[in-house]
């Protein structure tokens, strides 16, 4: 079980590094990080279980944050009445649109303690590719909360902070091509 005292915090090196890759099959290590992952961000959502462990809820988490230096992160997000809940393994972004999208409360991330105010520009749309933990090759498009988190998680296995997207000059600076995205600013990745 991954409790707030297991999430390395900003500055930690693991969180700037590039991840490797997930060797196929899991090994039982990597089977069972697969596993705590997805619990973590259920469990985080649960606000009986999310007070009991003292956990700050959260939508997504990766591997580099609980000093795994993998490519494999878990969401559990539910947008517009569709649950997305599951781990990718070595992901990858197929094709993306062309139009961007930003939260328009800011993001925030599990590792990082501080409110970091400004909009970190995402794609709106994407496919991706990944692997979930039998091995096999999963395909989906998000839009939404889903693409924008998925992104950050991904961000995270190539050592990047959400941070790193505000523009340094103007933190609430318009974004060309854009389109605001709302949400409740109250859970973090």
């Amino acid at each position: 079980m991954i409790l707030m005292k297991d999430i390395i915090r900003d500055g930690h090196p693991t969180l700037r590094k590039k991840a490797e890759e997930v060797p196929f099959p899991l090994n039982q290590n990597h089977a069972q990080l697969a596993e705590d992952l997805l619990n973590y961000v259920k469990m985080s959502q649960n606000p009986d279980q999310s007070e009991e462990f003292g956990l700050r809820p959260g939508i997504g988490i990766a591997a580099p944050q609980v000093n795994q230096s993998l490519r494999m992160f878990a969401l559990h997000i539910t947008e517009n009445d569709e649950l997305l809940s599951e781990v990718f393994i070595n992901p990858k972004i197929k094709s993306h649109s062309i139009e961007k999208t930003f939260i328009t409360s800011g993001e925030g991330c599990l590792s990082v303690d501080e409110e970091i105010e400004g909009y970190v520009p995402r794609y709106a749309r994407i496919t991706i590719e990944a692997k979930n933990t039998s091995g096999e090759t999963i395909t989906k498009r998000l839009r939404g909360l889903k693409a924008i988190a998925f992104q950050h998680e991904l961000d995270h296995l190539n050592g990047i902070m959400f941070y790193d997207h505000i523009n340094k000059a103007n933190a609430f600076a318009p974004i060309e091509n854009a389109i605001p995205y709302e949400r409740i600013p109250t859970i973090e990745y």
